[in-house]
């Protein structure tokens, strides 16, 4: 086998039909492996048929997206069959063979190709640790699986009862709701206020995990490839520095174009520079968004249980079921593809940014011009607190002159009502002109901070980027608020626990009924009505709760009016 460095530039990046996949032939496949320094440059031209020999029907990009992902999806369905199925046991032994085999290829193939041209020692191991990692945990969750169900097979465990309907969080949750409210909240630490608060009775769906797990895999793939990519890039420019170095040398920068060239390559160091150095804080950003995607679900899910869509726009609260189950299914592939586009996306803004502050104050210092830069930056920020200062000065005027006093003194401000007419008059037409010009810098800063906090966001598929009134526009925030509703109407606690109290309660009349004479075990003691002991539940509710005491519905002639002081002020013992 030759060099890998050497070898691994001659082989052409093509479309090819194999009997395992179809992939996009490189260095890394994006299937199942294949490296191509394994066989005979024969061999492998015997395997290559070009997609072009099938017709057009298959030149489609849609097309050819839709067999990778089902090939992805069919390599991958038996992990999750295993993990699922209701026979632990063999599906167990199945799940760790299945696991091994990925594990073990996934090796041969590191062990096979472990270095690449872009970055050097072990870069096939720089992309394939994720999934050794991965594939590693399973092997280890089957062979829990397979111990247990071994035990529960002997008889040295009992067999797992069927998942329970409600949930022992579920459970917990309902029963905070019911308790009385405490008087006064408990101090909470700044990390509980800004960052993060700890909910002992919620948890968060496998698929929200799963997603979360899945973004930052692909992330970090994302940001390798992309790495790769300018190592690429940049050597190229360096082919391209070393051709005007040439030129330069052989004019002895005394040629019409030295002058351009220099402000070329000197762009060319900055870009890179610039590059490199944003590429932490753009996957910080990201992974923050990841964790605060999380935060944000939790906060929207429990204002939904609460009946509060405040938070949402007003055509989102009543969506289309049949769109909120499209949506759901949708959302954990757009969740990650706007991760990766808003990662790529960050990059190149901050990168700009970055060589705005280069350009503007680190340059013009390296050239000695230091006092220039100053001077304009002066400039600047003297029109800017000009600019400021006045629209300042506008509103201490207006509510100086123009307001007429306060009504009370525990008012905030003044009333909206008018004084001095005729001097306001005069003030609104002399500042009439100042603010046509003050408008138009408005305006470019209006789409200057629209464009950056949308290119900032991009990758925040719980925050609309729309203006109020097009949040329809934005597919990817749809999909996060169909996939709330959904998770809403089937895992609201209040609801899954009267659905609990219902099947409970069928069951156990049906098997009262099942079981001959079973009205002779019924106690022998004074009997409860079902009346009285739902009205005393009631009281007990009305008495921990007494903000429902004001919305129950009045009924008059059973004097709950004249009741109602009473609770309240049992409410308040």
């Amino acid at each position: 086998m030759q060099g890998a460095g050497s070898s691994m530039s001659r082989v052409p990046a093509q479309w090819i039909w194999s009997s395992s996949s179809i992939t996009l032939l490189s260095h890394h496949s994006s299937s199942f492996w294949f490296c191509p320094f394994s066989k005979d440059e024969r061999t492998m031209d015997k395997e290559r048929i070009p997609l072009s020999s099938w017709g057009p029907t298959l030149e489609s990009l849609s097309f050819v997206l839709l067999i990778g992902g089902f090939e992805v999806g069919l390599s991958y369905f038996p992990f999750f069959a295993c993990l699922s199925s209701k026979s632990q046991l063999a599906s167990s032994v199945l799940g760790f063979s299945y696991s091994l085999i990925w594990f073990a290829v996934t090796i041969l193939q590191i062990s096979q190709c472990p270095h690449g041209q872009f970055m050097g020692r072990y870069e096939t191991l720089v992309f394939y640790w994720p999934s050794l990692l991965c594939l590693a945990f399973l092997l280890g969750r089957f062979l829990h699986m397979f111990v247990k169900a071994l035990r529960v097979h002997l008889g040295l465990e009992p067999r797992m009862e069927e998942r329970p309907v409600l949930e022992v969080y579920q459970a917990e949750h309902v029963k905070q709701l019911l308790k009385k409210a405490p008087p006064q909240e408990s101090r909470r630490s700044w990390f509980q206020t800004r960052v993060y608060e700890w909910d002992p009775y919620f948890r968060f769906p496998s698929r929200m995990i799963g997603t979360i797990v899945l973004a930052f895999i692909c992330l970090y793939l994302f940001i390798i490839i992309e790495f790769c990519m300018f190592v690429y890039v940049r050597n190229e420019l360096d082919v391209f520095e070393e051709k005007l170095e040439n030129y330069l040398t052989y004019m002895n920068k005394t040629g019409a174009l030295t002058p351009i060239i220099l402000k070329v390559q000197e762009l060319i160091s900055v870009t890179k520079g610039v590059w490199v150095v944003t590429i932490l804080p753009a996957s910080l950003t990201c992974v923050s968004y990841l964790f605060h995607i999380l935060a944000c679900y939790r906060k929207h899910i429990k204002r939904l249980w609460a009946g509060d869509k405040q938070f949402l726009p007003p055509r989102f609260h009543n969506p289309s079921s049949a769109e909120s189950v499209v949506a759901i299914a949708r959302y954990s592939g757009w969740q990650i593809a706007y991760i990766l586009w808003g990662y790529l996306i960050i990059h190149v803004v901050q990168s700009l940014c970055g060589m705005m502050i280069v350009y503007g104050l680190v340059l013009p210092v390296i050239h000695g011009q230091s006092l220039e830069m100053l001077r304009g930056l002066g400039v600047g920020i003297l029109t800017l607190s000009v600019v400021v200062g006045l629209m300042i000065l506008q509103g201490g005027i207006a509510a100086r002159f123009f307001l007429q006093p306060k009504l009370s003194t525990a008012d905030k401000q003044k009333p909206l009502a008018l004084n001095n007419r005729k001097a306001f008059h005069n003030f609104n037409y002399f500042l009439f002109f100042y603010n046509v010009l003050l408008g138009m810098g408005a305006c470019l800063s209006r789409l200057f901070i629209s464009c950056l906090l949308g290119a900032w966001l991009i990758a925040r598929i719980d925050r609309t980027i729309m203006q109020s009134g097009y949040e329809g526009a934005d597919m990817g925030f749809n999909a996060w608020i169909g996939m709330l509703y959904v998770d809403h109407y089937h895992t609201n606690p209040v609801l899954v626990s009267f659905c609990h109290i219902l099947i409970t309660g069928h069951r156990e009349r049906k098997l009262q009924k099942t079981i001959k004479y079973w009205y002779l075990n019924q106690s022998a003691g004074p009997r409860i009505s079902a009346r009285s002991r739902m009205r005393w539940l009631l009281l007990q509710t009305l008495i921990n709760n007494p903000r429902l005491i004001m919305l129950r519905k009045s009924k008059s002639d059973h004097g709950s009016h004249e009741f109602t002081p009473i609770l309240l002020a049992c409410s308040d013992c």
